[in-house]
């Protein structure tokens, strides 16, 4: 048989590029897990404001003719409110 020793810059090449395979599958996942949208009872969405914080003020909302969330699926109010508020800053 013939003696064949790999380099160690072969070997650095080759287990950088396992490794990256394995990453590029997750990135993936982790974009379409990011799209996706909640549920209005998931998130406790509620049609009406919690003391101050309205939808209209968070900064998840999209305002338009027919307001949407970045998180929550549906049509929403923009005088509602959802575990997710966060102010706008």
């Amino acid at each position: 048989m013939k003696d064949q020793s790999v380099s160690r810059r072969s070997f650095l090449k080759g287990a950088a590029l396992l490794a990256s395979i394995a990453v590029v599958p997750a990135v993936v996942v982790s974009k379409e897990a990011a799209a996706a949208k909640m549920a209005k009872a998931a998130m406790q969405y509620q049609d009406t404001p919690k003391g101050a914080a309205e939808c209209d003020k968070c900064v998840q909302f999209i305002p338009g003719k027919k307001p949407e969330c970045k998180v929550i699926e549906g049509d929403i109010s923009p005088k509602g409110w959802c575990l997710v508020f966060s102010p706008k800053a």
